[in-house]
């Protein structure tokens, strides 16, 4: 089955600081914030919501189209596409441009703060979909280019491709009735607790109006684990017990990638949010975004153990 994963591709520079942001901000002064924090190191890496749910998926024997532009300064990215056997066909390269960059600084309770230069994902990815079977495809619309979220939504449903909308990030940028309107379009929304809030905040719609505009709603809760609404049925599926958390950074990308994964094999919504977790579990056990790995048989065996 063809995935379709759009998105960005970025150049994650992530910082670890070993305080707590909040012992450092005066809630009554926010209003003239100046501070800064200093951090114990940086560490670049491959990221991005494209780039981080094709390797969720590649990780579990599947490769995902990489739909998104990059920048001048591609070299890099491309060759790690390339050790893993991902095929850069529908990556746009945008000259002039520095692929997009993300600087993340997390603190010892894993808040984040991240600050965020878009560079290329300014520019749409420009992929021609003539050639992709709606009958063998399914499709993630993960934050990037904003044209391109409004476009792809509107296409998928056109043409019958089942699609998952995560606005994620993105979702300051939207307006009430585009935002609804994706979502609307799609298949199924997939979003934390916290952007779910902010999703029905932006539209002025209920939870119970969100999850009936979908078939399928996810929202994700981090060590809680996930709500699954599915059918009206609400599913609660706990989360997977981690010792010591290093880096929350993309592991709602890798999640996403489980759930695709699961998806594609035929399997229920709710065991395809249970090997999300999964995936998300691996991956905040290492700096990065795509540095986590395991084999196939600790997957199956975190599987089973957790959920039977």
């Amino acid at each position: 089955m063809e995935i379709l994963v759009s998105g960005s591709l970025a150049y994650d520079r992530i910082m670890d600081f070993p305080g707590r942001f909040a012992d450092h901000i005066l809630p009554e002064r926010i209003h003239m914030l100046n501070v800064s924090f200093t951090v114990n190191g940086l560490s670049e890496n491959f990221g991005g919501t494209a780039g981080n749910i094709a390797y969720s998926l590649w990780l579990q024997g599947e490769k995902a189209r990489i739909i998104a532009a990059i920048g001048q300064d591609y070299h890099r990215y491309f060759e790690w596409l390339a050790q893993l056997g991902l095929d850069t066909g529908g990556i746009r390269r945008a000259e002039g441009e520095l692929t997009a960059g993300a600087y993340i600084t997390t603190d010892a309770d894993n808040n984040q703060i991240t600050g965020f230069n878009p560079g290329a994902m300014k520019q749409p990815a420009g992929f021609d979909f003539s050639g992709i079977d709606p009958q063998n495809a399914i499709a993630i619309i993960s934050p990037g280019n904003l044209d391109d979220m409004r476009e792809y939504s509107a296409l998928y449903h056109r043409r019958g491709i089942r699609a998952i909308f995560d606005p994620g990030q993105s979702l300051p940028l939207w307006g009430a009735e585009d935002l609804a309107r994706c979502i609307r379009q799609s298949w199924a929304l997939v979003t934390n607790d916290y952007e779910f809030e902010l999703t029905s905040h932006i539209t002025g719609q209920t939870a119970a109006e969100l999850a009936g505009a979908v078939e399928q709603l996810v929202v994700t809760k981090g060590a809680e684990g996930a709500e699954l609404i599915s059918g009206g049925r609400r599913t609660l599926i706990p989360g997977v017990p981690v010792a010591g958390v290093v880096d929350p950074t993309g592991a709602g990308d890798a999640f996403r990638g489980g759930l695709i994964k699961g998806l594609i094999q035929g399997e229920t919504m709710e065991r395809a949010v249970q090997r999300g977790a999964v995936c998300g579990h691996f991956a905040v056990q290492t700096h990065g975004t795509q540095t986590y790995t395991y084999t196939p048989q600790q997957f199956q065996q975190t599987l089973q153990q957790r959920y039977g």
